[in-house]
């Protein structure tokens, strides 16, 4: 590798790390060895790409946009490499973002399989119910569930499932306050969301060619998924929920769905990418296999 693609790699994988130390120790190189070639490249760019504390570095903008484009072409080397390798020797790191409660009962045991078949291949899970900037966190892929448009037009993304969403609540808040009969009822109740994903406090329901859009009234709202369930399971209130998110508190009856006439609109699973919708080899096989997974009932 010449000097200049070593520089790439080795500020890539920093800024990824986050820590010289890290990347040092991933690399095999000494921390003075990175924090020198580091140096160089901003030496040569003329610019400062890493703002370095004690405990960690962050990337500047100049770093930002640095990063961005680095990563395109180093999935391109990696692409051309594997290439000749074959899918069945995938290696490396690839970093991969989730929401908690989706990635912690579909992705994770979705990615045991995978594994199991590549070896040497080495994933850093970032699970997190807040959205997180992908380029300066080094994301390879996130994973996004929600309803609506996407955020950001300019990743690459693949749509990978839908779930069903439903709502949810307690037997004991229904023994204290009972059940709605319809949409229109949810006014009246103390009802939980979720901000962030799913924390529209007006809920559309269809029922044949009947539309209810009703606007909840939010007693509690809660940043992540897990919170939301917990605060269901406790009896606060009614909430929103994806048959996945809380499919076991409603088999073992701690949960009990509402309103089941009623549909609501599907939440989306995708996949995002923010180094663009070319893939590298690793990318785009955890992808399909994310994908064919996700798919089954």
């Amino acid at each position: 590798m010449n000097n200049r693609w070593q520089e790439m790699a080795v500020f890539a994988r920093v800024a990824e790390c986050g820590s010289l130390s890290r990347a040092a120790r991933e690399l095999s190189l000494s921390q003075p060895s990175v924090s020198r070639i580091v140096s160089a490249l901003e030496a040569r760019l003329s610019t400062t790409l890493l703002l370095r504390t004690t405990r960690s570095v962050s990337l500047t903008d100049a770093g930002a946009l640095y990063m961005e484009r680095a990563r395109r072409l180093l999935a391109e080397m990696e692409e051309a490499e594997q290439a000749t390798r074959g899918l069945d020797s995938l290696h490396g790191v690839i970093r991969l973002a989730m929401p908690v409660l989706y990635g912690t009962r579909a992705i994770i045991p979705a990615m045991a399989p995978f594994l199991a078949r590549h070896p040497d291949l080495r994933v850093e899970i970032v699970m997190s119910d807040t959205r997180q900037n992908l380029v300066t966190d080094g994301v390879d892929i996130a994973i996004r569930v929600g309803v609506g448009p996407l955020d950001n037009s300019s990743f690459g993304a693949r749509r990978l499932a839908l779930v069903e969403r439903l709502v949810v609540a307690a037997p004991s808040y229904l023994h204290i306050h009972g059940s709605p009969a319809d949409p229109v009822e949810l006014t009246r109740h103390a009802c939980i969301i979720q901000h962030g994903l799913f924390g529209r406090e007006s809920w559309r329901f269809t029922h044949g060619q009947t539309v209810a859009a009703v606007d909840v009234s939010a007693k509690l709202s809660i940043s992540s998924a897990p919170g939301v369930l917990a605060a269901a399971v406790a009896g606060m209130g009614i909430a929103l929920a994806t048959r996945i998110m809380a499919g076991e508190e409603l088999r073992t009856g701690q949960l009990t769905q509402l309103l089941e006439a009623w549909q609501l609109a599907p939440a989306e699973v995708h996949a995002i990418f923010p180094a663009g919708p070319k893939l590298s080899a690793k990318v785009r096989a955890i992808v399909d296999h994310l994908g064919e997974a996700l798919s089954k009932p």
